[in-house]
């Protein structure tokens, strides 16, 4: 999602390559299978059902392992294509790339562990949201503009709200093992306030860069909102019913984000369409 924006901002800023914005698209995917893949792996040692005997622990840390080979081995190949990107576009854009690796390998693993610090949420806005839009856009061999950072900002937030939703799905859990995401160092009913207000701060950035001539309307982001009543619902579910949680917030951020890029891309289509109109 965050990859596609930059790439659409390049391209209506009349910036366009098919091959680096399939490479683009590529690595993002790749970096977040790596992120995903390794995410369990720095919990290997500290989970009580991985350390005993039972056949079936021993297979789930078989599979950790196995996962974590392959989340680096994806990692490498998305920095593979990072390092071609780089040499052919801004110099900005290494310095993005490296805190990106930094971002993702640090995620769960010690010494850094941002996870286990309550810094997932964060973070996850920053590298995940603004520098992979931003990323993205240079990437392609656009200039660097700080329009597209405050562009950012809306999907930013719900990238930040997909993380917080599976804080929310796990946190009995989580509590349970002593793994401090953000969500179990300041209790369930506050994040429950964060989730809220993530939701409210992408609407109202929204807004803002409407009122400011940045975003061309904000009416076609209406067309997302009914998408939230699952989601505030969930929030106040049992554990075993909130596992639904992070899927409803997921399609509201898929639908959220494509209603983001139609609104980008309405004045060509209304320029489309009026050429259509008056040859016909």
């Amino acid at each position: 999602m965050t990859c596609g924006l930059g790439i659409l901002m390049a391209f209506l800023d009349g910036v366009w390559s098919p091959s680096k914005a399939g490479l683009i698209l590529v690595a993002g995917i790749l970096l977040q299978a790596g992120v995903n893949l390794i995410n369990d792996y720095a919990d290997l040692t500290t989970h009580p059902q991985l350390n005993n005997k039972k056949a079936s622990s021993l297979l789930a840390a078989r599979q950790i392992v196995r996962n974590f080979q392959l989340g680096l081995l994806a990692i490498l190949l998305a920095a593979v294509i990072g390092f071609y990107l780089v040499i052919q576009s801004d110099p900005l854009l290494l310095w993005i790339c490296v805190i990106g690796f930094v971002g993702c390998l640090g995620y769960t693993l010690p010494p850094l562990s941002f996870k286990h610090r309550g810094l997932g949420v964060v973070l996850v806005f920053w590298l995940m949201g603004v520098l992979m839009v931003k990323g993205s856009y240079l990437a392609l061999g656009a200039n660097f503009n700080l329009q597209v950072v405050l562009m950012s900002l809306p999907i930013s937030c719900l990238v930040s709200l997909l993380l917080l939703s599976n804080e929310l799905r796990d946190y009995e859990v989580d509590a349970a093992q002593h793994i401090t995401t953000l969500t179990v160092k300041i209790g369930y009913e506050k994040a429950q306030w964060l989730y809220i207000g993530l939701l409210v701060m992408s609407v109202l950035v929204s807004l803002a860069l409407w009122l400011f001539g940045l975003l061309p309307t904000p009416y076609w982001l209406i067309l997302s909102l009914p998408f939230l009543i699952k989601p505030f619902r969930l929030l106040s579910a049992e554990p075993a019913a909130r596992m639904a949680l992070t899927p409803a917030t997921a399609r509201f951020l898929l639908l959220f984000g494509l209603c983001f890029a139609l609104t980008l891309v309405q004045p060509i289509l209304i320029g489309v369409f009026y050429t259509f109109y008056t040859n016909t």
